[in-house]
């Protein structure tokens, strides 16, 4: 079955990341549209298919699915242009929305991504995320292990995340332990890279309880998160992009460490997190099934970063769904 992927934003997030995979797929057709056209041309003569001067135009060419691989900080604007043309499906990069960039998320980017899903869905326009993290052979082993091992429901996390990452670790705490309930959170005062640090108390709807810090200020040579997911029968470690997992099983009374062999950068596992993505993404395109990770994981990482930033404003725990509802279908 042969599908159309048409691409929004042609630099180098979709040139690294994206485009060496799917130009090797059989069956693919890629369009390509870019603000600065020689851009998108560029792309179609590197990786093949065809360049669009206007959105109107790729759209008119009945992409199976959009791919929005814009900058964060034009990400919103390229998804009104798109909705305006009633697409099939849109997939998204992480975060959904942040108009000031992944280390300061706001409210209003919550806000603003909320009703563009809300659109969607009412256009009948199927949404997804990439949050590849998901992905990774650790995150892969450890939802394995939590499942046939009966480790039970989450009940203490903490996170330790650089920005460059933290959209995905938060994804990944709602992945392990669900929605956020109750959050309450501070900012420092030292700007690192442009960007203070947050840290946060929270209560999921499940119970769970835990911490998170997100810094600009820790070093790209050193670990960029630690990850640490308690539950009732177990716990799991997570270290970095490519560092190890560790297990601890109650039931064993074992600790388990599962790393990638020698030779094997964080890098390598991270483009192939890519592959790993789109591969399930394509599939469930062909099956006509959910995509893996659907757009509401995308709002759901922001619901839980706008709430951060209101603790913070207003100096008060916030309760969660109750005041920054999702509202939508899923």
């Amino acid at each position: 079955m042969s599908l159309k992927v048409a691409i929004i934003g042609t630099g180098k997030v979709a040139r690294s990341n994206y485009l060496p995979y799917l130009a090797k797929q059989p069956g693919i057709v890629l369009s390509y549209y870019s603000r600065t056209f020689e851009k998108a041309e560029a792309c179609a003569r590197d990786f093949g298919g065809q360049a669009f001067a206007t959105v109107e135009a790729l759209l008119a060419d009945e992409p199976d699915t959009t791919l929005v691989l814009t900058h964060e900080t034009q990400r919103a604007e390229a998804i009104e242009a798109l909705l305006a043309g009633e697409p099939k499906r849109l997939f998204f990069e992480k975060p959904l929305v942040a108009q000031n960039g992944q280390a300061n998320v706001s409210e209003e980017d919550f806000l603003q991504a909320h009703s563009l899903l809300q659109r969607a869905e009412t256009l009948g326009c199927e949404t997804a995320m990439v949050f590849n993290y998901r992905f990774f052979e650790q995150t892969q082993r450890a939802l394995t292990v939590v499942r046939e091992r009966n480790f039970g429901k989450l009940t203490q996390a903490t996170l330790f995340v650089n920005y460059a990452c933290w959209s995905h670790c938060i994804d990944m705490l709602n992945l392990f332990g669900g929605r956020a309930a109750e959050i309450s959170a501070l900012a420092g005062e030292t700007l690192y890279q442009g960007a203070v640090d947050v840290s946060g108390a929270f209560r999921l709807e499940n119970g769970a309880t835990g911490t998170i810090l997100g810094t600009s200020g820790t070093k790209f040579d050193h670990s960029l998160y630690e990850l640490h997911f308690s539950f009732e029968r177990g716990s799991l470690h997570f270290s970095d992009l490519d560092g190890p997992l560790e297990v601890y099983d109650h039931a064993t009374r074992y600790k388990e460490t599962h790393g990638l062999i020698g030779n094997h950068s964080r890098w390598d596992q991270y483009r192939a997190s890519f592959a790993k993505s789109l591969a399930a993404y394509l599939d469930s395109i062909r099956q006509s099934t959910p995509p893996p990770v659907p757009g509401l994981a995308g709002l759901e990482e922001l619901q839980f970063e706008a709430a951060l930033r209101r603790s913070i404003a207003q100096q008060r725990p916030v309760q969660v769904q109750e005041e920054l509802p999702l509202l939508l279908a899923g």
